[in-house]
């Protein structure tokens, strides 16, 4: 299903200029779909308030990951193929470590990657909907929603070239 949706973006050429016109737009309760940076800015990412549960998905990756590894490990060494001869003992764990350190890891990135791809539908064949390609050179872009905006256009307009926006347009993009 192909949708088409109106933006308004602020085009700022330096990241005070973006601080100081995100937090006045927060203040008059503008709703701010995203914001495009060349590189991460604290205040921004504080202020979207966007929370995320990756770490959390991450973790428990790790937890199954290593149970898992632990456990076919163990299968493995001590009750499908053992080696009985003098002195070994039943499980010798110590050599377990590094395999499960390393598989782990691997473990943890893989689900966690697969499960952000999955979450931001980022797959092979989709196109990508930029917004401004200068917000990957030196420019910083504030989104809005024209939909959700929560105040007019041209007070956003007004708030945003008062506040050292050097360009602000209207963009319609179409997404599926």
């Amino acid at each position: 299903m192909i949708t088409n949706k109106k933006y308004l973006v602020g085009v700022f050429d330096n990241e005070h200029t973006l601080k100081d016109a995100f937090q006045k737009a927060l203040d008059k309760g503008v709703v701010i779909e995203e914001v495009y940076t060349p590189y991460p800015i604290h205040e921004i990412l504080h202020g979207m308030k966007n929370k995320t549960h990756i770490t959390h998905a991450a973790f428990f990756f790790g937890l199954i990951g290593v149970t898992a590894i632990i456990g076919g490990m163990y299968y493995a060494a001590v009750i499908d193929w053992p080696l009985l001869f003098g002195g070994k003992p039943f499980n010798t764990f110590p050599s377990f470590i590094v395999v499960s350190i390393v598989a782990t890891i691997l473990t943890i990135t893989i689900l966690t990657l697969l499960t952000f791809s999955i979450r931001s539908k980022i797959y092979p064949g989709k196109t990508a909907d930029i917004i401004d390609i200068r917000a990957t050179d030196d420019k910083f872009i504030i989104v809005l929603d024209q939909d959700k905006m929560g105040i007019e256009i041209p007070a956003v307009t007004q708030l945003f070239q008062s506040n050292g926006a050097s360009e602000v347009y209207e963009k319609e993009s179409t997404s599926n």
